[in-house]
């Protein structure tokens, strides 16, 4: 972010920069090759899945559990932070996903968690973002399978547009860049004022 306002750059760099900041530990994690040492410095990113923030290690991390990813929390992340259509709260007394006890991969526990209606509306909505994020890791390293079967990644935007995995995720946010860069400046004003918004805050 601070090199994007240092250097006037584009606020869409946020969703598909081809280059980003590392040292010799992180570039390890992201198998980028010959860095050294240290300090931070910027890098070509190469391959197409980690572009801009939903390639981030530090950003899957924080929307994972320690022990497996969550899709729910990483789809809540890009409806609040990217889309600016945070879900409503979650009702009182629904089991959480580790109590609902199905085997199988994340998404077929996910597919029997939203059979419960009270869940489904907000998880038909969130799920589906946060599948296409799959591919990583709870570190937010690469990866193919979750136990033992191949990740599918496909979903859909909240409008119903198909996608497979952060690659397709990434365009379809880019498809409606003015809901991104709207919900960026609201972000930034919450900041700057350091309060919510209200309607009087439009102009």
């Amino acid at each position: 972010f601070e090199n994007i306002v240092q250097e006037d750059r584009r606020v869409l760099d946020l969703l598909d920069a081809d280059y980003t900041f590392v040292n010799e530990r992180l570039a390890r994690h992201y198998k980028i090759p010959n860095v050294y040492g240290s300090h931070f410095r910027r890098v070509p990113v190469s391959d197409e899945n980690r572009r801009g923030l939903l390639g981030h290690a530090s950003i899957l991390t924080a929307t994972s559990q320690s022990n497996r990813t969550s899709p729910v929390t990483r789809g809540k992340w890009v409806l609040e932070n990217l889309l600016g259509a945070p879900p409503p709260t979650p009702p009182a007394n629904v089991p959480s996903l580790e109590e609902t006890k199905v085997e199988g991969t994340l998404r077929q526990q996910m597919e029997q968690h939203r059979k419960n209606p009270v869940c489904a509306a907000c998880h038909e909505v969130m799920d589906p973002l946060g599948f296409a994020l799959e591919n990583f890791n709870p570190l937010g390293q690469w990866r193919t399978k979750d136990a033992g079967m191949p990740v599918d990644a496909a979903g859909q935007m909240p409008d119903g547009v198909p996608f497979d995995g952060v690659v397709g995720l990434r365009s379809a946010l880019l498809a409606k860049s003015d809901v991104f860069v709207s919900t960026l400046t609201e972000k930034l004003l919450i900041y700057a004022l350091g309060r919510g918004l209200e309607s009087y805050d439009t102009p």
